[in-house]
């Protein structure tokens, strides 16, 4: 659970650092807006993974992808956005597509690194699923890297993470890297 006044004194004391004057009419609220934001954001991290054990036969790759998100660099507290895609191949059981989304969204709604994003959708797919696989690819532009530091912006970061027969069966590692590219 986040503390509100916590954040709210937080920004304060950075934008007081950084030589803004807190009672400045455009900034005089930024504090509790940024506490607010960050409410939304634990509101929006719980969910419930819906499944669907009835359509126990089907056994063919299931993809989402282009998943918009947006998410904050843990090292610089910068955004980095883009979209993400996720694969499973059912054992059993398959979810409601929109759980795949909020999975995305949930993971990418903190501070984070994008590898860690990466390994987290596939983790809690694999746990959640237990599918005979899991494929997640996440495709990023990081303004740590684009507003800062070495100033260029427009690269694309890309980041993937493989479980069950899409880590052991080339096939279907390709059929994934293929499908997400159309």
């Amino acid at each position: 659970m986040i503390d509100k006044e916590k954040i709210i004194e937080g920004i304060k004391l950075f934008l007081e650092g950084i030589g803004e004057d807190i009672t400045r009419e455009g900034i005089k609220e930024t504090p509790e807006r940024v506490a607010k934001m960050w409410e939304e954001f634990e509101k929006e991290r719980s969910f419930d993974f819906k499944l669907f054990e009835e359509y126990s036969n089907y056994s063919e790759m299931i993809i989402v992808k282009d998943i918009p998100f947006y998410s904050m660099c843990e090292h610089h507290l910068l955004p980095f956005f883009g979209k993400a895609h996720i694969a499973y191949i059912p054992n059993k059981k398959i979810c409601g597509l929109s759980k795949l989304v909020r999975t995305v969204r949930a993971m990418a709604l903190k501070p984070q690194v994008q590898e860690r994003l990466t390994e987290e959708i596939a983790d809690i797919v694999q746990k959640e699923l237990e599918p005979m696989g899991v494929g997640v690819v996440i495709e990023a532009e990081h303004l740590c890297m684009s507003m800062r530091g070495v100033r260029s912006p427009g690269h694309c970061t890309v980041t993937s993470s493989l479980r069950g027969n899409f880590l052991s069966d080339i096939r279907t590692k390709e059929e994934f890297f293929k499908l997400i590219r159309q």
